[in-house]
């Protein structure tokens, strides 16, 4: 699996991986929206059951200060602060019986809840 490219950063922040399979489902939802910068926007806001929690949203374009992570086309955008907390992470896509979606598989999570959308660090 290749790397992703990452536009910028601070010195010692790394980039988000993009698993075969999520790259797979963001070149299909990409076929489905035609608009050129559409992607995949991650951002953390506080809350959640562990205190913090993962927003993931389509977007038709990235905002000013995000990071854009591609890979094979496909594109996903972290706003730079929530790079902080996601930084080494693996987005990856997962489909099962009773769901389907996103998932962050993430290194710096010190707990997190059992569904998976709330950390803390």
């Amino acid at each position: 699996m290749s790397e992703p490219s990452a536009a910028g950063g601070p010195i010692g922040i790394r980039g988000v991986k993009l698993s075969d399979a999520a790259v797979s489902r963001l070149k299909h939802l990409q076929s489905e929206h035609s608009e050129a910068g559409a992607g995949l926007r991650v951002a953390i806001k506080g809350g959640g059951c562990s205190g913090l929690s993962y927003v993931i949203d389509w977007v038709s374009h990235p905002k000013e200060k995000d990071k854009t992570f591609e890979r094979e086309g496909a594109r996903l955008y972290v706003d730079s602060k929530s790079l902080l907390y996601i930084s080494g992470s693996e987005l990856h896509y997962e489909e099962s019986l009773m769901s389907a979606g996103f998932k962050l598989r993430n290194p710096n999570a010190k707990s997190a809840c059992s569904c998976g959308e709330s950390f803390s660090v």
